[in-house]
């Protein structure tokens, strides 16, 4: 056996580069494809799914493999090789059997003990079957992941320690609420129709929602997701095309998308626009948006000194004179020049009066020395950059959440600036990954890990143990051929033989040679199974002094069978 993995997944790489090496489904084609057609590898499938990407195959060398898919894998992401590499992982032989197993199971997914995952190693399986590259030790191997994973499912409770990533994620929008109790009376729109869509949209019907609204780029399949939820009667759904979101938002409470699109679907714009998330904070409650990048500033406490000289135009935040850089959120996108500007002010303001209730105030000095290392940051790449979740230098008050977004696509289709608008809560594939972190694994995880460790071992004595068979089954051959041929210079020379006499001669040298090779065969089969025994074939040929091409007539002949066996199959 020589299976190879090379890939990255939530486990190794941050969301930021899982988002941007996302592979659609040609692209996955064209992967599969240039993997066979390259040098090392003669199988090839690709397994991708929101937090992972990896693709499988069977080389002839180990490094010049794990180079070569590495390559197809940052070409075919659009993410540079140099960039990739440190993200990626690489496991080979048992631990590439390993590891699938361990995923077709959930133990590696991010919600732990999911079954989603078994339904799209399936579909890449398929896909593989489909462009011929998936060859004898892919199809098995993918198939026994199948059947290890439904395994673990059915003899254990993994399914306790962790749910789909759909329910996980309305458990995550629903803040510690039973989700039922939450969902129930909200309005939900569904962008996309496809399997993770269509996922969201049944278990948004199970939990209570009383209405459903797909949209979809194809509104066949929109219509048709919208039939199937009102054949069950507990939800009222209905079609939309995707120039409607718009509208739809308006009035829809919960959010789900998950789409193949290379582009943002709902901008923060979008949605502000729509709910009018902006106006709902109240003048009361946040301040507006001023200066240049700028998010909402805190409300001063009562008695705070305010000057309205900042040359940036900044709300004050912790009651500085100025703009504190603890709320760096703020200041994101500036040019260093406009924070130099600012720290020079900053440095000579005015200290706020001691009247009214304690504050903190940071030292303007210090707070311009802060602002300066900023800009010496801002000067060396060219702005300072957004952070997605900044650390809050003030309690903000924000509206309670009337809309609910779920972002389960990768890259994602929702603008993560949503999170900064009144009224609106966002989870998306990276806060789910945060959370998910988290949660308690179940006692039933560790079962799991050994149904997992024996299967790789049968797994992998299976695989030994069949690729010996070609050279016994070609010493067996050729023992019948040496003694057909024995058998016939024997009619030469004892030419009045009759029939029966002729038979039982035959019978007898042929018991012979099948008594003399059993026990070698059988326990070369043995010896093979184990680890390492890989070398046995190659003594067995060695010692027998058997023809190469006749081990590869009998292998070829198998591999036939099985893919005929495989293709009927799926």
């Amino acid at each position: 056996m020589s299976l190879l993995v090379v890939g990255l997944s939530h486990r190794s790489a941050p969301v930021s580069v899982l988002e941007r090496a996302a592979l659609h489904a040609d692209a996955q084609v064209k992967l599969v494809q240039d993997t066979v057609a390259a040098d090392p590898a003669t199988e090839a499938a690709v397994l991708a799914t929101c937090n992972r990407i990896e693709l499988y195959a069977d080389v002839d060398k180990f490094h010049a493999g794990v180079a070569e898919l590495s390559t197809l894998l940052a070409q075919h992401s659009g993410v540079g090789l140099d960039e990739l590499t440190p993200y990626l992982y690489v496991h080979y032989e048992d631990r590439a059997v390993h590891h699938l197993f361990s995923v077709a199971c959930g133990l590696d997914s991010m919600v732990v003990g999911e079954g989603q995952i078994l339904g799209q190693i399936k579909d890449s399986l398929a896909r593989a079957q489909e462009l011929h590259t998936a060859g004898r030790l892919l199809n098995d191997l993918f198939q026994q992941a199948l059947r290890v994973g439904k395994r673990a499912h059915s003899e254990t409770g993994i399914d306790r320690a962790g749910q789909s990533l759909v329910t996980f994620g309305l458990e995550q929008l629903a803040l510690g609420a039973e989700v039922s109790d939450w969902a129930r009376g909200k309005r939900a729109l569904v962008i996309g129709a496809g399997s993770m869509s269509s996922l969201a949209a049944a278990t948004l019907a199970r939990v209570g929602v009383t209405e459903i609204v797909v949209a979809n780029r194809t509104t066949d399949r929109a219509e048709r997701l919208a039939e199937i939820l009102n054949e069950g009667g507990d939800v009222s759904a209905r079609a939309v095309p995707m120039d409607s979101v718009s509208d739809e938002l308006t009035r829809a409470d919960v959010v789900v998308s998950c789409t193949g699109a290379t582009g943002l679907v709902l901008s923060a714009e979008a949605v502000a626009a729509a709910r009018g998330s902006v106006a709902e904070l109240g003048a009361d409650e946040v301040p507006p948006f001023r200066g240049p990048g700028a998010v909402p500033a805190a409300r001063l406490p009562a008695g705070s000194a305010t000057d309205e000289n900042c040359p940036l135009d900044l709300a004050p935040i912790q009651a500085t004179p100025g703009f504190s850089v603890l709320g760096e959120a703020a200041v994101a996108g500036m040019a260093a020049s406009e924070l130099e500007q600012h720290a020079a002010w900053v440095d000579n303001a005015p200290r706020p009066q001691s009247s009214g209730p304690a504050v903190t105030v940071l030292d303007p000095a210090e707070e311009a020395d802060a602002i300066a290392a900023l800009a010496a940051t801002a000067a060396a790449i060219g702005r300072v950059p957004e952070r997605r979740r900044p650390e809050p230098v003030a309690e903000i008050p924000r509206p309670v959440p009337s809309l609910f977004l779920l972002d389960l696509a990768m890259p994602r289709d929702i603008d993560a600036a949503v999170h900064r608008l009144g009224g609106v809560r966002l989870v998306d594939i990276e806060s789910l990954a945060d959370a998910s972190a988290d949660a308690p694994m179940a006692a039933d995880v560790d079962q799991v890990r050994r149904i997992v460790a024996d299967e790789v071992a049968a797994f992998g004595a299976a695989l030994r143990a069949a690729h010996i068979t070609p050279t016994v089954v070609a010493l067996r051959s050729m023992a019948a051929e040496v003694v057909a041929g024995e058998i016939a210079r024997l009619d030469g020379r004892l030419p009045g033989l009759d029939d029966k006499q002729r038979g039982e001669i035959t019978q007898t040298v042929r018991r012979v040679v099948d008594k003399l090779l059993h026990a070698p065969t059988v326990r070369v089969k043995q010896l093979a199974a184990e680890p390492g025994g890989a070398g046995y074939a190659d003594a067995l040929r060695t010692l027998f002094d058997l023809d190469p091409e006749t081990v590869a007539a009998v292998s070829r002949a198998e591999d036939s069978t099985t893919d005929e066996k495989d293709r009927g199959s799926s």
